[in-house]
């Protein structure tokens, strides 16, 4: 049996670390949305416990140091299955781009194998195991619309969600390690973005206010290390966008509209500056 799971690729409406915990780690406070730009991730079991990962792409690891062989191990560790697996996964998310991509694949992975080894978690229970991977796998295991809290573990999916919007996407030609981002974080010095607005804009379905909410408190840090990003955020507000944020650590800078036009307008512009861009819609 084979199972294909689309692997949606997220951006962060709201980005904000409030402190840092003693063992190092951030604690998170964001709100994510998923989109349309999807990896595509094969899962067949197999009889012999190797697990093996190939994809169509050249910056991907197919080892240890790929998420989705990561996820599969964890699964097969913590639940002692005699299996093993074979991963296909399609890349279509740019990598080390602040999108998800390598989050969300091993997110697929654990939702596919949960099925086939019949390990039957409830999604809460695979969604907090994820969290040994990777701190976005566990909303990646939703893919849906949240309020992320603690070291990423806490998902809380909003109802109503986010009304659909479209987003235009531009990725520099860098690739940022999120590691070394983090590192960076000076707490002392941190400009907080209005989490509670962005939130408060969703449940009331007020663009305007969403827009004027969004914000990345790590966006500073990518900004001094890789000017490219305000460069493209500058270039996307001259061509019409509202606002323009930085995902993740980085370097993708989006912009969010509620009509296709004027977001076709600024996709159309800002591809000609930056070629990797993409318009697309939210899930």
């Amino acid at each position: 049996m084979i199972i294909v799971e689309k692997a949606a690729a997220k951006v962060n409406l709201g980005l904000d670390t409030p402190f840092r915990h003693a063992d190092g780690q951030p604690e998170w406070n964001m709100v994510m949305t998923s989109i349309d730009l999807a990896d595509y991730v094969e899962v067949r079991s197999t009889g012999s416990r190797q697990i093996v990962v190939s994809s169509n792409s050249g910056f991907l690891p197919n080892d240890q140091r790929n998420l989705a062989f990561q996820a599969a191990s964890l699964l097969q560790r913590t639940f002692k299955v005699n299996h093993g697996a074979h991963i296909k996964i399609q890349k279509n998310i740019p990598v080390a781009a602040g999108l998800g991509g390598g989050s969300s694949d091993a997110a697929a992975v654990l939702r596919a194998l949960n099925r086939l080894w019949d390990i039957q978690l409830p999604i809460e229970e695979l969604a907090k195991l994820s969290l040994k991977v990777d701190s976005d796998v566990p909303y990646c295991v939703y893919s849906r619309t949240a309020h992320v809290t603690g070291l990423g573990e806490q998902v809380d999916v909003l109802d109503p969600a986010l009304k659909p919007v479209w987003i235009v996407l531009a990725k520099p030609n860098v690739s940022v390690s999120t590691p070394s981002i983090i590192r960076q974080i000076n707490y002392d010095g941190l400009a907080h973005p209005n989490i509670d607005g962005v939130l408060d804009a969703i449940a009331a379905g007020d663009h305007h206010q969403l827009l004027a909410s969004m914000g990345n408190a790590l966006e500073p840090i990518s900004v001094h290390r890789y000017p490219e990003i305000q460069q493209i955020k500058e270039r996307m507000q001259g061509y019409g966008a509202e606002t323009a944020v930085m995902s993740g650590t980085g370097p993708t800078v989006f912009s969010v509209f509620n009509k296709e036009s004027r977001a076709q307008r600024v996709f159309n512009s800002i591809r000609g500056f930056c070629p990797e861009a993409y318009l697309v819609r939210s899930l």
